[in-house]
């Protein structure tokens, strides 16, 4: 609904409510839907237009994380919350004091993955694709980073079908009068009584017509002040303020980058992290994050430096700006802050993929709603399209118009296109590249082979849903029915804040000490997806939406308990 008349500067506008909820996206959904359904008065604020609500999550492919699912073991996939426990605290890597709550905060996460969450999710009409995806593969030990079994769960309907039934729980509870929604408020600030917080005050913005993800004025109209009974932050992270970023960019990951891409929109600008800091909210591994290396430059972009993350198989052939390969196991979709931190050191800051169209057509997919209309849509006839031989429709529209893409049928001609793509900065060398090539491809000839990714190739063959929709059968990138040769020059993207406000196992934020802070919770991206960091360093991939929905329910139905 459309927000009320924007209060005179001169004047705060001063009202009383149960909650205020800061943040439309997902979780803060979740917990304006949970604190409604118990009969609590919620004003859910938001800065951006009523076109975005529902946030980022509504641009997300909608993949979620289950553990030992009817979707799994329909494939064969034999899981476990002992083997996802072993797979989460070795990617997650916890080492400091503060990972205290993140790590009770993990293992709650995890036994709801394990437990109630699809059941949960069934019941507000989210339904899955048959087929589980097997994302961050890690490649080292067992102890060691990834997941040892297919994981990645995609809604039925993608981002936009996990946002629906929270939203229309919100909008019903609109319709009781339970709840008001307040687009173009912009919160600045946490009013603070005795060490309590007791509300919210911030700006009017004024009107705006910008679509989703668009950029919208921060002309402010007005101020406002409200008061509440307690505050939930739901605000995101700070993936679309690359200044934040790079401020925050840790050395292990190599130096801040210059040229970055955007897998957010520009309001994902953490203003409300560092207000709530502010005020006293402790703030806990701001150095955490979580930033694709498989970034292409949107063909048509909604938000400035708009990037779309190509969601690779395991086959193509990795190289970095200079034409190596990269090292073992920095192979497509294994480990994505790992080959982060290796291009860190490269001293450039793009890489490649060189492939084949019998490669792309089987392997390429795009990370985000809009880019999946088959699965966002629900279109069957579409989704059939998906398993047939060929080129997918929106990966052709960036072989087409992609200013990242090169395509040849030879390989001289292939590295003559992708130095024409960066100027020569650095300038591949022909000979470079096909070393690189011609060693691979001799590989390919027997089935004994020293070459840990082509290995890996044929283990992933052997999961049912990888050969059916994901892995090609290996063959020579030089093999012309192969081709033709493409190559994919692939930029760093800017995605997830691991670290945020620290919370208790309710969603209450904490001070400095460790002390509750009164009045305040959160949830969702701006908590680290729970406690201040529930990944640790890294991701296990279809964890973000889903730490989105248990922290957002977590904070909603305690708070509802609590008042």
């Amino acid at each position: 609904m459309p927000a009320g008349p924007a209060a005179p500067a001169s004047v705060p506008a001063v009202s009383d409510t149960d909650v205020v909820v800061v943040g439309s996206g997902l979780a803060g959904l979740v917990a304006t839907a949970e604190l409604a359904d118990a009969g609590t008065r919620v004003v859910l604020l938001e800065q951006e237009p009523e076109a975005s609500f529902g946030g980022q999550a509504w641009w997300s492919f909608g993949g979620l994380f289950l553990v030992d699912s009817p979707e799994q073991r329909r494939l064969r996939v034999h899981d476990s919350l002992e083997l996802a426990r072993q797979d989460w605290f070795g990617t997650a890597a916890f080492d400091r004091p503060e990972d205290h709550w993140p790590r009770q905060w993990a293992e709650a996460y995890l036994q709801f993955a394990a437990g109630e969450k699809r059941a949960w999710l069934r019941e507000q009409g989210i339904g899955f694709f048959p087929v589980v995806g097997w994302a961050e593969r890690g490649g080292y030990t067992a102890n060691g980073h990834g997941n040892s079994v297919p994981r990645f769960h995609i809604v039925w309907g993608t981002g936009p079908g996990i946002v629906e039934p929270f939203a229309r729980r919100v909008r019903a509870a609109v319709d009781r009068g339970l709840v008001e929604l307040r687009f173009r408020h912009r919160v600045t600030g946490l009013v603070v009584t005795g060490g309590t917080v007791t509300g919210v005050r911030g700006e009017v913005l004024e009107s705006s017509g910008a679509a989703r993800g668009e950029v919208s004025s921060r002309a402010a109209v007005g101020d406002f002040e409200l008061a509440a009974q307690a505050v939930v932050v739901t605000s995101g992270g700070i993936g679309g303020n690359h200044d934040l970023v790079r401020q925050n960019w840790p050395a292990r990951l190599g130096p801040a980058p210059e040229r970055l891409l955007s897998g957010v929109p520009a309001h994902v600008d953490g203003l409300m992290l560092q207000a709530a800091r502010a005020s006293g909210a402790n703030l806990i591994n701001g150095d955490r994050m979580w930033h694709y290396t498989e970034g292409i430059t949107n063909h048509s972009p909604v938000w400035a430096r708009h990037g779309i993350r190509i969601l690779p198989g395991p086959s193509s052939l990795w190289l970095d700006a200079t034409g190596k390969r990269l090292p073992v196991p920095l192979f497509p979709g294994f480990d994505t802050l790992g080959t982060l931190a290796h291009i860190g050191q490269t001293g450039h800051e793009h890489t490649w993929f060189v492939s084949t169209k019998k490669i792309v057509e089987k392997e390429f997919a795009l990370s985000g709603s809009e880019q999946n209309p088959d699965l966002t849509g629900k279109d069957l006839r579409l989704l059939l399209d998906r398993v047939k031989s060929g080129v997918s429709a929106p990966v052709q529209a960036f072989l087409d118009r992609g200013e990242d893409f090169v395509t040849a049928t030879t390989l001289p001609e292939l590295v003559a296109g992708m130095n024409r793509v960066t100027g020569g900065a650095p300038e591949i060398a022909l000979e470079t590249v096909e070393r690189e090539v011609v060693a691979r491809d001799r590989e390919v000839a027997h089935p004994f082979t020293k070459d840990l990714q082509l290995t890996a190739v044929r283990g992933a063959r052997n999961y049912l849903g990888d050969k059916l929709i994901r892995v090609a059968s290996p063959h020579r990138l030089l093999d012309p029915e192969a081709g033709p040769l493409i190559a994919v020059r692939l930029n760093l993207l800017t995605r997830k804040t691991l670290g945020g406000l620290e919370t208790d196992l309710s969603g209450r934020v904490l001070r400095a000490r460790g002390e509750v802070f009164p009045g305040l919770y959160a949830a969702g991206e701006a908590s680290g997806f729970g406690g201040g960091g529930m990944h640790g360093y890294r991701s296990l991939e279809g964890t973000f939406l889903g730490g989105c929905l248990f922290s957002g329910r977590v904070a909603g139905r305690a708070l509802a308990a609590a008042l």
